[in-house]
């Protein structure tokens, strides 16, 4: 029993496709055969390719991560893997399908199942019932449609809670740092916070977990030795235990590794002897959320976080010797234009550089935030349009505030202020 996981994004170059590749090992751990596809804007991948790709593998169970960003496409890949292999079941997963709608599944014809659990836990769930050829009906941590082409969801799934059980994708070799410029790494899962426009919190029961310190030193030194040295750790609060981070700096120290780190917390999970330490360590740009200038704007999100609590933290860590990066967004709830202008005026004013993760994005309302589930209260005015079940809000809208041209004549702002022409943006 074989399967095949897709990560698709055309629109930026190739990046470590960290999320499929512990996919990929547990199942590969577990016995079943998996192949790792990565297809970014450098990617040279024929339609005919793609198809011999499919020809040789013949995998039963082929799965794409999904995202706003690329489900169109996504849905065009899975129409093509249907034609060449009727028999094979089509997977989704990821941000965009986790808390995505099971009536979705309506206008997307060729996927079958759409993943509501951790990945590694619910892939395997599935890839056993159908070696044992049972009916993928009510499958935990699945919703899909059965063969009366009804649709069913399946009971919850809770994951691992302790992540050292997922094998690594770097040790067991599923992903390659010597093709890589940059090692995507996760010391730990979850947010304990509860920004409104953020889908993490309770995608991960709004807490973290974390690998041991053993286990994020072992991929580490392993990564280096294969000449690698840039590594980007993908936690959303990275430094949330202090004390944490502090053992695991002392050890890289002792061990001198060579090393160029790129990470993100907020700025009140920060001071002085951290950012020291994260510099002589080999730490290089730290990145925080400001979303917006505006504290009034910040408490209606859910980040009740003070102006001066960011600019003492864009002081003190450009005072160590690091970059600075700025999350910033527009069009948000209670944001007015002079609000949005005011987010540019202040990213310059405290001589962050507009590049990188700094380049600001229109507010994107996701499947399984507050602001997705409540628009109205939060001032989002959808555009009267009929779209598919499949896509969220995302850019499709304006608010109270802010209409339509003015949240486009933001985006012109910022990307005349980029030092790299807007090129870079977080989805």
């Amino acid at each position: 029993m074989k399967i095949l996981l897709i990560e698709f994004n055309p629109f930026q170059p190739e990046h470590t496709p960290i999320s499929l590749g512990y996919l990929a090992a547990c199942a590969k751990a577990s016995g079943f055969p998996t192949d790792l596809q990565n297809v970014g804007s450098n990617t040279r991948m024929s339609t005919a390719a793609f198809s011999r790709i499919l020809e040789d593998l013949q995998p039963q169970l082929i799965g794409f991560s999904a995202y706003q960003r690329n489900i169109f496409l996504v849905n065009g890949w899975a129409q093509a893997c249907k034609r060449l292999l009727p028999e094979t079941k089509i997977l989704i997963g990821g941000p965009q399908a986790t808390f995505m709608p099971t009536r979705a599944l309506r206008d997307l014809a060729s996927i079958d199942l759409i993943c509501r659990a951790e990945g590694e836990v619910a892939l395997l769930g599935l890839a056993g019932r159908l070696k044992e050829g049972q009916p993928l009906i009510d499958v935990p941590g699945w919703s899909g449609r059965g063969p009366d082409d009804t649709l069913w969801d399946g009971p919850p799934l809770a994951p691992s809670q302790d992540l050292d059980e997922y094998p690594s994708p770097y040790l067991d070799g599923t992903l390659n740092p010597g093709k890589m410029d940059e090692a995507i790494l996760l010391a730990s899962r979850g947010c304990p916070y509860q920004c409104a426009f953020c889908y993490t919190p309770r995608a991960f029961g709004k807490r973290i977990r974390y690998h041991s310190l053993e286990r994020v030193i072992e991929e580490l030194e392993w990564i280096r030795r294969q000449g690698l040295q840039s590594f980007w750790f993908a936690d959303p609060s990275f430094t949330f235990q202090a004390d944490r981070i502090h053992q695991l700096f002392d050890a890289l120290l002792r061990k001198g590794l060579d090393m160029h780190i790129w990470l993100e917390t907020r700025v009140d999970l920060v001071d002085q002897e951290l950012l020291t330490q994260m510099k002589r360590v080999g730490v290089h740009t730290v990145a925080y959320g400001l979303e917006s200038a505006a504290d009034h704007v910040r408490r209606r999100i859910g980040k009740p976080l003070e102006a001066d609590q960011v600019v003492r933290a864009i002081r003190i860590t450009q005072e160590a010797g690091l970059d600075v990066e700025l999350f910033s967004q527009y069009g948000l709830p209670g944001e007015s234009f002079e609000d949005a202008q005011g987010t540019l005026d202040f990213v310059r004013d405290n001589h962050v550089q507009v590049r990188g993760n700094t380049n600001a994005q229109q507010m994107q309302v996701y499947f399984g935030t507050r602001i997705q589930e409540e628009a109205e209260g939060f001032g989002i005015k959808p555009f009267e349009e009929p779209f598919p079940e499949y896509l969220s809000i995302g850019s499709r809208y304006e608010t109270e505030w802010m209409k339509t041209s003015e949240i486009e004549e933001m985006g012109r702002r910022w990307k005349a202020a980029s030092d790299d022409g807007g090129k870079h943006t977080v989805s």
